[in-house]
């Protein structure tokens, strides 16, 4: 799954692919894929790396199973998506909310569209008919442009995941303080890796274990010759075991929204 961009997700990701490769005696290729291009892939491909909402999508329409979730930032494995505004916007509450406009991130994004869209409508605001317009970035890094849009004062409201919001405050790029959060979706399951059916149980086990295994001082070199941190390049604190059990928040929230697999037209 393309993160942030095809390069910012082959560069965190391909050395990972490397030890993956040479731990288990597997020739394996990191391939970068937009969401919306899953569904024309999904069969020729292994393993996956998505976000909790592909992979529900995913296990229902092609019986993919769950290996590991990644852990990354203060929720660890966890995610949960926020509705956040400036202070000196002058909304402190849904009431001050209705007739405005919102960013949201990537519709498939959990985290920055179903979430949002579920916790407003658990405070009965409703986004087709309490806004006065919503829209969707284009090209790369939409979470930080829902930010950067919020703060620009382009949008009244954004909708982003709280890691984003978590890390630009680590990296000076934007202030806590600015900002006020309105809603926050609940805690879901965080993007994770799974297997399709194409694979024998025995590899697949395998490649779990090897997930579960690594450590924040492994390393790997490069196709370049470099040797570098396999987390830290990733940008991630490890991998947690979890069931598929564990997804059925994310079903309900995707069915309480009509989000995919179970949307309605």
């Amino acid at each position: 799954m393309i993160c942030n961009s095809e390069e910012e997700t082959l560069r965190r990701f391909t050395p990972l692919t490397t030890y993956l490769s040479k731990k288990l005696g597997v020739n394996f290729k990191a391939v970068a894929i937009d969401t919306l291009n899953f569904p024309q892939e999904i069969d020729n491909i292994d393993f996956t790396h998505t976000n909790s909402l592909l992979y529900i999508m995913y296990n229902r329409l092609n019986g993919l199973e769950i290996l590991a979730a990644e852990k990354r930032g203060e929720l660890g494995a966890r995610s949960k998506g926020l509705v956040v505004t400036l202070k000196k916007s002058g909304i402190t509450s849904l009431a001050d909310l209705k007739g405005k406009s919102m960013i949201f991130g990537p519709m498939l994004a959990p985290t920055a569209f179903m979430s949002q869209t579920y916790a407003l409508k658990e405070l009965g605001f409703l986004i087709d008919d309490d806004l006065a317009y919503y829209d969707f970035p284009i090209g790369s890094f939409k979470h930080e442009k829902v930010i950067y849009s919020v703060l620009f004062e382009k949008y009244d409201v954004g909708a982003f995941p709280y890691y984003d919001f978590e890390i630009m405050i680590e990296q000076g790029k934007i202030d806590h303080d600015d900002f006020t959060i309105l809603a926050e979706g609940p805690l879901i399951p965080y993007c994770n890796f799974a297997v399709t059916q194409r694979v024998d149980e025995k590899l697949a086990m395998r490649f779990k274990k090897a997930l579960l295994s690594i450590k924040d001082t492994d390393r790997v070199e490069t196709d370049g010759g470099e040797r570098v941190n396999i987390l830290e390049r990733a940008e991630l604190q490890g991998f947690e075991d979890v069931t598929d059990a564990d997804f059925d928040i994310v079903r309900k929230i995707a069915k309480e929204t009509n989000m995919p697999p179970y949307q309605e037209y």
